[in-house]
């Protein structure tokens, strides 16, 4: 085990996050298959982590938690990716979260603290819905005494079976702003909330991104974390948005790395053969220019992110860099395998289907050559 060291509230900071982190990736990984294969929650795999300590690695050290930059958040997430991507993926919601909670800690804003404090004593589990609601959210709210009531379905909602507080948003009509939308947390235990069991897919089976419905839930005024223009990337959701990729791109990263490892181990009785080494070769090409677009991009973002439409396109550039590499590197690994890769049980087929999602998550592959080429072109580029 590696050296640790002791923090407040019992939670320890390893000295060696990447060390850490390939612990945690073997425990997930011994699972990773039997969850692929039944399309169940990697409760096993989770509830390990969690007794690590892995849910406040982005806690703040003086609130309990490990401090971890966004950098270190990310490669940990990558070393995850490598044993299991449901794990690494479902975990990264929780952690762009609890990083996005850090920053508004940093600058005072209400609830932030009492959060991250949560985390770190209690492990609570932040669950995300930004991505599927993003600026146009899938619900609606009502404006009553003391607050709001909510309504919605919202969908992707992993890890949501370890759900204690969904990070979610909803449309309201102001009548004197118009619409509208508010960001507001949700706790799970409310009756109103309900999580359907309807997450079957292709790849990230273990990742439990199952639909949430959410019926007449009155929430306080004070759990308004944000009052936003509708179908606006504002700036604070283009800091969320340049956190939550940077913290996601990394669990990608580690799909394709696994794939790219597999495919190697396979071939090793031909390594002589040129057409091999090339194939071989251009999969290390690929993941070396995904892993420079990552750490560019990170760099650009840096450990206490400004709003900016230009870090998101940065964040964005990688995200799609490293979507249509991570397909590439998988498909390679796949041929190079042979016959043996296209079996159920082969950790370059899992791969394969699951590096798949990265297309999915916003902004697709093809919204980021919009987005970017607007930015360039001096075109708005802030409505979605």
């Amino acid at each position: 085990m590696s050296t640790t060291t002791t923090l407040s509230n019992s939670i320890t900071r390893p000295a060696d996050l990447a060390s850490w982190a390939e612990e945690l990736g073997k425990i997930a990984g011994a699972a990773a298959a039997r969850h692929d294969q039944d399309g169940s929650w990697i409760d096993d795999s989770f509830d390990a982590l969690r007794s690590r300590g892995y849910l406040a690695l982005a806690v703040p050290s003086e609130l309990g938690g490990m401090g971890a930059t966004l950098s270190e958040i990310a490669g940990v997430q990558r070393i995850l990716g490598r044993h299991c991507g449901s794990t690494a993926l479902a975990m990264s919601m929780h952690q762009h979260v609890t990083a996005f909670t850090a920053w508004r800690y940093r600058r005072d804003l209400a609830g932030a603290e009492a959060t991250l404090r949560r985390v770190a004593d209690e492990g609570i589990v932040l669950v995300s819905t930004g991505g599927a609601d993003f600026t146009n959210p899938r619900g609606t709210a009502t404006k009553v005494d003391g607050g709001y009531m909510v309504s919605g379905h919202k969908i992707f909602a992993s890890q949501s079976p370890a759900g204690t507080v969904m990070s979610t948003m909803f449309a309201y009509d102001d009548p004197e702003q118009g619409l509208r939308v508010l960001n507001l947390a949700v706790p799970f235990s409310d009756p109103g909330v309900t999580v359907l069991d309807n997450w079957n897919t292709m790849g990230m089976r273990g990742t439990a991104s199952h639909d949430v419905v959410v019926e007449n839930v009155f929430v306080p005024g004070e759990r308004v974390l944000a009052n936003r223009p509708h179908g606006v990337i504002d700036p604070p959701l283009q800091v969320i948005l340049s956190i939550a990729f940077s913290v996601i791109n990394g669990a990608y990263l580690g799909v394709a790395d696994s794939a790219a490892a597999a495919a190697i181990d396979a071939v090793a009785d031909r390594a002589g053969d040129p057409g091999v080494q090339r194939q071989v070769g251009l999969m290390q090409h690929r993941l070396r220019v995904a892993s420079w677009a990552h750490e560019g991009a990170l760099a650009a973002v840096g450990d206490d992110p400004q709003p900016s439409m230009e870090t998101v396109a940065a964040v964005m550039a990688a995200k799609r860099e490293i979507a249509i590499a991570g397909i590439e590197v998988c498909d390679i690994a796949m041929e190079l395998a042979g016959g043996r890769a296209y079996f159920k049980g082969s950790p370059i087929e899992r791969a394969y289907r699951d590096i798949r999602a990265a297309k999915f998550h916003p902004l697709t592959p093809e919204a980021t050559l919009l987005h970017g080429g607007r930015l360039a072109l001096g075109q708005p580029c802030d409505i979605v």
